[in-house]
């Protein structure tokens, strides 16, 4: 029997000729780059049709040669200690996930990743790398979700990631970082449109408030177990995010130092706590005009040396920055002032400053600017955490109410339906059974012409007789009756005449 590589097209002759010299090199190279591309899967792995999986093996090489078919390749809870330039034979078109955690990798080659230009997730987690150069991920253009927690990480070089523009997710939790690069998101090719950055249980001590505040307008940043010095601007930054509810800070807010500053008695409260008002106030005024917007609740005088910010639509600005010229411009009283409002600068802004204490649901630290007609505008009015919860609870408090009407409607119906044998019984209980008896259709009718009710008492029997017979209280022959009684209930259709229902 001949193996299935005397089936490929690679003979040297054809229809009885040869072929020339140049032509059989060519046929040769073809064949042999087939041959490489469906090579065998290692014996220390397990391959199915687009997975390679060699985890779990105690590999310690730094070269592997495997079928480059594979979507998804893991090398996990290995040996490997670096990744030279040629850590895989060939290049892997296909791949999108590569997982490398679980190793004791401390150095990764320049345009090391380059053999794997299409990744979309890459995991390098729980290794032992120190420093991330800037040429590490160069060729990732793709990737979207990169996992360096769990690392030794204390230094991160500039440009480390400017190559990589479509980044959404970066895990860096459980490093040595003292500082972190936040320009990151303005560098060109950088990850711009970042929306997930977990910088959790680090040393990072200070952090750029202007900066958390920029990139918490698109993104989530976790900043819980770092030792972060509790300055008015980071209480400033906390309070402002427990009023707009954001999720990094609510989920993790026992593991933030600075909580414990806020209320009575911080450093950040004195003449500066003030009550903010209820509602955002709207401010509207033509395109070209200036216009000068006080910060909500921000009692005067001013404390010395605080710093407030203003979150606009398109950035953040502080009142350190001090030019005359600028299209923003905070002043030390803590008044936002526009010069030339644009179209653009419609929308909610934010005045961040340290009060010492925790906004209500209902207070609104923000603003609301229209630029031009306000009939263009789309809706801008802020809406807290507070607000769509109270929202969610209405409307769920709605449909349980509405549930609970319609089961007293169905099991609690004064009606009592007959059997074909005369009898009665009733319509809530194990069954739901409607009253469709002629002749309780057609008392309704009767009561619907203008019936009489008859509410009777309860006729006091003498208790000294109690074996004589029962009387009828009543007897209005022919006429239907319904009563209200104090020793039960009669139902509709009842006659009063009927010694069975008289007993």
């Amino acid at each position: 029997m001949h193996p299935a590589v005397s089936h490929l097209p690679c003979r040297t002759d054809a229809g009885g000729g040869r072929w020339s010299p140049a032509s059989a090199a060519f046929l040769l190279s073809l064949c042999l780059g087939f041959l490489s591309s469906v090579a065998a899967c290692p014996l220390y792995c397990l391959c199915t049709s687009d997975i390679i999986s060699c985890s779990g093996r105690n590999l310690s090489v730094s070269n592997f040669d495997l079928p480059s078919y594979a979507t998804r390749l893991d090398l996990s809870h290995n040996a490997i200690t670096n990744l030279p330039l040629d850590w895989i034979s060939q290049p892997f078109d296909r791949l999108t996930t590569l997982i490398l955690s679980r190793n004791s990798i401390s150095q990764i080659a320049a345009n090391a990743f380059v053999v794997t230009p299409h990744l979309l997730q890459l995991d390098l987690s729980s290794n032992e790398l120190t420093v991330l150069n800037s040429s590490i991920f160069t060729g990732l253009k793709e990737l979207r979700e990169l996992l360096l927690f769990g690392n030794q990480i204390a230094q991160i070089n500039p440009g480390t990631f400017s190559d990589l523009q479509s980044l959404k997710r970066l895990y860096l939790s459980g490093n040595r970082l003292v500082d972190f690069p936040f320009g990151l998101y303005s560098e060109p090719g950088g990850p711009r449109n970042l929306t997930f950055l977990d910088l959790s249980n680090n040393r990072l001590s200070k952090v750029s408030v202007q900066s958390l505040l920029s990139i918490s307008r698109q993104s989530g940043i976790y900043l819980q177990e770092n030792p972060l010095v509790c300055d008015c601007m980071l209480l400033a930054l906390i309070e402002y995010w427990m009023w707009k509810q954001y999720r990094p800070l609510v989920d993790f807010r026992l593991e933030f130092p600075c909580i414990d500053d806020l209320g009575p008695g911080s450093k950040c409260s004195p003449q500066v706590a003030s009550e903010l008002p209820h509602e955002a106030k709207t401010f509207q005024l033509e395109p070209g005009k200036w216009i000068q917007v006080p910060c909500p609740g921000l009692a005067l005088p001013i404390q010395e040396g605080l710093v407030m910010f203003w979150v606009t639509p398109r950035t953040v600005v502080n009142s350190s920055t001090n030019d005359p010229n600028a299209h923003f411009r905070v002043f030390p009283n803590g008044s936002l002032e526009i010069r030339g409002a644009l179209m653009e600068d419609s929308g909610t802004f934010g005045c961040v400053a340290g009060r010492g204490r925790n906004y209500l649901p209902i207070e609104y630290p923000e603003v609301i600017l229209v630029v031009g007609n306000s009939s263009n505008t789309p809706d801008l009015t802020p809406r807290s955490g507070a607000e769509h919860f109270n929202t969610a609870f209405t409307t769920l408090a709605s449909c349980v109410i509405s549930i609970v009407l319609v089961l007293l409607y169905l099991y609690l119906t004064p009606c009592r339906c007959r059997d074909s044998r005369g009898g009665s019984r009733g319509c809530g209980g194990r069954a739901i059974i409607l009253c469709s008896d002629p002749r309780e259709v057609e008392s309704v009718e009767r009561r619907a012409n203008g019936k009489r009710v008859a509410f009777l008492e309860p006729q006091v029997e003498d208790l000294t007789d109690i074996g004589s017979p029962k009387l009828p209280a009543l007897n209005l022959g022919h006429v239907t009756t319904e009563g209200i009684l104090k020793n039960g209930s009669r139902t509709v259709g009842q006659t009063l005449t009927d010694p069975a229902q008289m007993a």
